[in-house]
């Protein structure tokens, strides 16, 4: 069995050769409905201008300005009403001069006119209209290319796109685009003491949490995971079971099996076979793993829920992010200490917080032991210790990485 260095791994060292790990995954042209979360692979340019010509703003009545520029409220100019034009006519019947046509928000302007005159400055007459106010020309319309000019980026290369930056897509013609696809995870769990939720435990058993723990984090990374439960710590079984389930796999997250004690699963089937297992100086997360094994990367973490949690922030989710073209970092912030805290010596220590954006401050929530489960769903941010850090008053300035961002 390989033996874990003497010499503990820096944070930062580790963080690497994770991130070494995963190249940037292939480009594909997904359908607008399935790109949310993902990073443009190449710049988009508009094909048509925006809007793609010129409309009217406001409902009510396109004109010629020089026809109603003496009309008051006193004295009213009348005019006669050839057309309605509703969004979404497609011919484009001209407007006479001494006429108006009823036009419609987003409808386009008639050729000769030059101002739309709001219905709320009218008497919305439907064959002859009274206007009490004067239109200046250009006045309630939008011209064409007044947003976007055909050529336009709009999308520059490694844009993430949310909800706007779909609409502006669809909105210059595109149904598909070229997104760096996601990554595809398979999330393990190892332990014969696991038993799934809703089934009932035996004493010594314990409910699995940790697949669906890194399952959500992996989809909420902009991931696809994958749970494989319920591997008995036998090193046959789990050589074989992984066998048949890593294809088409670009990563594969194991938690438990890492540590230096009997019955360490993980470490003893992918140890030597391209998988290293070292020692981290961090707390929680020590134990870690990182390699290939059978062609697949991998990033084996430690079984406690904790550990497994705060590494998989550290280490996985910043690699596999920088994978899909996306944004690696949370976000983060520098606070004022709640309370104080102390720090093992030569680690760097991850503990769980509450960040008061107003105040500026983070609480610590629960203890530094990798099994608070529970105050890790309290917390909604990670307050980092240095190596060379043991002990911080009430009021310290911290960095914190936003954990519910």
């Amino acid at each position: 069995m390989p033996s874990q260095q003497n010499t503990p791994r820096t944070v930062d060292a580790h963080r690497a050769t994770v991130a070494a790990l995963l190249p940037r995954t292939p480009v594909v042209r997904l359908p607008l409905a399935d790109c949310l979360g993902l990073a443009v692979a190449e710049p988009v340019s508009a094909p048509l201008p925006l809007p793609p010509f010129d409309n009217s703003a406001m409902d009510g009545y396109a004109v010629r300005a020089v026809d109603v520029a003496a009309a008051t409220v006193d004295t009213p100019v009348e005019l006669p009403v050839d057309e309605d034009v509703p969004a979404g006519r497609i011919d484009s019947p001209p407007l006479q001069p001494g006429t108006a046509h009823r036009i419609m928000t987003g409808a386009p302007m008639p050729p000769g006119s030059d101002a739309v005159v709001r219905v709320e400055h009218t008497d919305g007459g439907l064959h002859r209209v009274r206007i009490d106010t004067p239109g200046a020309p250009g006045a309630n319309l939008r011209r064409a290319g007044d947003d976007v000019a055909t050529g336009d980026v709009v999308l520059p290369t490694g844009t993430v796109l949310g909800p706007a930056q779909l609409g502006v897509a669809a909105a210059v013609g595109y149904a598909q685009l070229p997104v760096h696809r996601r990554l595809r995870a398979l999330v393990l769990s190892t332990g014969s003491e696991l038993v799934e939720p809703g089934r009932p435990l035996a004493h010594g058993q314990i409910y699995e949490s940790n697949a669906a723990l890194l399952a959500a984090a992996v989809r909420e990374a902009g991931g696809h995971a994958e749970q494989l439960h319920f591997v008995p710590d036998d090193v046959g079984q789990l050589d074989a079971t992984l066998a048949d389930r890593l294809e088409g796999v670009d990563l594969l997250v194991t938690s438990g099996g890492v540590s230096a004690g009997a019955y360490e699963v993980v470490k003893d089937a992918m140890g030597g076979r391209g998988v290293e297992f070292v020692r981290v100086a961090m707390q929680p997360g020590g134990p870690q793993g990182a390699g290939h094994y059978r062609g697949v990367a991998v990033a084996a973490l430690p079984g406690n829920p904790v550990s497994s949690s705060v590494s998989f922030e550290v280490f996985v989710r910043p690699a596999m992010r920088a994978a899909m073209g996306l944004p690696p970092a949370r976000r983060s912030a520098t606070a004022r200490l709640g309370s104080e805290l102390d720090s093992p010596p030569g680690k760097r220590q991850y503990r769980r917080g509450t960040f008061d954006a107003a105040t500026g401050t983070v609480s610590p929530v629960g203890g530094p032991g990798s099994h608070l489960l529970g105050a890790l769903a309290r917390s909604d941010s990670l307050i980092e210790i240095d190596e060379d850090t043991t002990q911080l008053p009430a009021g310290t300035a911290v960095p914190v990485l936003l954990t519910s961002s």
